[in-house]
C-alpha cells in the first residue's frame, strides 16, 4: 500500500489530451444529445432503460461514476464539473436503475446486488469501456458496487476507486454503535431508536432528529440549509423503495438487505490499481478505509482531513487532488 501526501501539481491534465481534443466530441454516438445515452438493461423483470451521460473526450482516461444510496442519483457528482474537464477526465454520469433519472420499476425482486452488478457491466458494455482505459468509481453504496464488479470484472478495469465505503457492513454496524451513536445526544438517540423500532422512519421528526445530530457532523458537514443545490437535489430525488430495503431507514448504520455484507477477506484478489478514498469525520472508519487500501493487492489510501462522507463537498480540494493524482499515475505506469 501506498500513502498519498497531497502535493500543489495535483490538477495538472490526465491522458495528455489537448483542451480542442477534450472538447471535440464530433464522431461520438452521443454528440447529438450532449453526451446523453439512455441505455437498455435486461433484467429478470424485463428490459428497461437507465440514464447516463458523458462529459468530455480522453481515450487513455475514462470514469464511469456509481452513486451511493441505493436509490439516490448522481446529482451530487456535478461537483466533478469543477475538476475533471481541468484535468482532461473524460467521465459518464449513470442512474442506476430505480434512481430519478432512470426507470423506477414496481419491481422489489430487482432490489438485488448481484442484479446490480450484472447491470453495470451490461452499462459498461454499451459505452465501450476496456482495460485500455476505464476506471470505476464508487461511493458510498457505490463503493459496495465497485468492489464487486471488480471481484467479477475486473479484467475489465485500468483501475479501481472506493470512495467513502468499507468492505463490511458489520464492521460499519460496529463504528455506528460504538463510535457514532455515543457522541450523539442520549435523548435524541433515544427517540431515534425508537422510532426506528416502530417502523415511524417517513415521520418528519425522525429527519429532524437525524439531520442536526447525525447528518451535519458525519455525511456533510455543512448545516443543512446550506447544502450544495446538487447534494440537495440528489436527497429530494431519493427512492425510498430501493433505499430501505437495501440500506435501511438511514445513514446510521445498515439494516436492510445488505446488512451481512462483507469482502474483508476477499479485497486481495482485486490486483488493478484501487484507490480508497477517507475522510476523518465519515460515516465509516478511516482506520478501516485505510486498512483497506493495505489488503488490496495494489492499493492506495487518501484521507481527507477536512471530509465527511461527502468528502467530495466539504474536503473538495483534499478529494480530487488525491483522486486525480491517482488517475494521473495509473496513466502514467507511475503507480
Amino acid at each position: 500500500m501506498t500513502k498519498d501526501v497531497s502535493r500543489a501539481d495535483a490538477v495538472e491534465p490526465v491522458g495528455g489530451v489537448s483542451l480542442a481534443s477534450y472538447l471535440d466530441s464530433s464522431g461520438r454516438a452521443d454528440a447529438l444529445t450532449g453526451g446523453v445515452r439512455v441505455i437498455p438493461v435486461e433484467t429478470p423483470a424485463g428490459t428497461f432503460r437507465v440514464w447516463t451521460k458523458r462529459v468530455g473526450n480522453n481515450p487513455r482516461v475514462k470514469v464511469l461514476l456509481l452513486h451511493g444510496g441505493p436509490g439516490v442519483t448522481h446529482e451530487y457528482f456535478e461537483a466533478c464539473d469543477s475538476w475533471f474537464p481541468g484535468a482532461g477526465v473524460e467521465y459518464y454520469y449513470y442512474d442506476q436503475l430505480g434512481s430519478f433519472y432512470s426507470d423506477q420499476p414496481e419491481a422489489p425482486e430487482l432490489w438485488e446486488l448481484p442484479r446490480f452488478v450484472d447491470e453495470v457491466e451490461q452499462v459498461r458494455a454499451a459505452l465501450g469501456l476496456d482495460r485500455r482505459s476505464f476506471f470505476l468509481l464508487g461511493q458510498s453504496w457505490g463503493g459496495i458496487l465497485a468492489i464487486e464488479y471488480a471481484l467479477k470484472h475486473q479484467e475489465h478495469l485500468r483501475g479501481l476507486i472506493v470512495s467513502n465505503m468499507m468492505a463490511s457492513i458489520p464492521a460499519y454496524n460496529a463504528y455506528a454503535r460504538d463510535v457514532l451513536m455515543p457522541a450523539m445526544p442520549p435523548e435524541a438517540l433515544e427517540e431515534i431508536q425508537r422510532l426506528e423500532a416502530e417502523g415511524n422512519h417517513e415521520h418528519p421528526r425522525y429527519m429532524e432528529l437525524l439531520v442536526p445530530h447525525h447528518y451535519e457532523h458525519h455525511v456533510l458537514r455543512i448545516p443543512a440549509a446550506e447544502w450544495p443545490e446538487p447534494v440537495s437535489r440528489a436527497f429530494r430525488h431519493l427512492n425510498p423503495k430501493v433505499y430501505v430495503p437495501m440500506q435501511g431507514p438511514s445513514e446510521l448504520g445498515a439494516s436492510g438487505k445488505l446488512v451481512d455484507w462483507d469482502r474483508t477477506k476477499d479485497l486481495s484478489s482485486i490486483t488493478v490499481p484501487t484507490l480508497v478514498l477517507g475522510a476523518r469525520h465519515d460515516t465509516m472508519d478511516p482506520a478501516h478505509l485505510e486498512w483497506m487500501a493495505g489488503a488490496f493487492a495494489r492499493g492506495r489510501y487518501h484521507h481527507c482531513p477536512d471530509g465527511s462522507h461527502l468528502a467530495i463537498y466539504d474536503d473538495q480540494k483534499s478529494y480530487f487532488e488525491g483522486l486525480l493524482r491517482f488517475l494521473r499515475d495509473v496513466d502514467s505506469g507511475r503507480f
